[in-house]
């Protein structure tokens, strides 16, 4: 059984989707995508949604990078976030709130 190997197009996509997460630096102070997230009256609301052991792990991570920060640090290398290992665990949860404020305030208009 042959292994399929993603068009050329594909694999350059993600190598400019990885070139700019590296690019970004938050990864360098061991904080994913969903961390930096702008905190609005949605996120808010998903944030409150999340199952504990995420949340703890999301303002630890918080915590260390504005410590690193303070002191103008980064990680060593080998503990900054990889690409590969980043996950949306937030983003979920937000499009579930805006779904269901946007059914509110169209029950509303009713």
């Amino acid at each position: 059984m042959a292994t399929s190997i993603p068009p050329l197009s594909v694999r350059a996509m993600l190598s400019v989707r990885k070139w700019y997460y590296n690019l970004s630096g938050f990864n360098k102070l061991g904080l994913m995508y969903d961390d930096t997230i702008y905190e609005d009256t949605d996120v808010k609301e998903a944030l409150r949604r999340l199952p504990e052991t995420a949340y703890n792990d999301r303002i630890f991570r918080i915590k260390r990078a504005l410590d690193l920060s303070m002191k103008q640090q980064i990680l060593p290398k080998e503990q900054w976030t990889k690409f590969e290992e980043d996950f949306r665990y937030l983003t979920p949860y937000v499009t579930e709130v805006i779904r269901e404020r946007k059914e509110r305030e169209e029950w509303m208009k009713k």
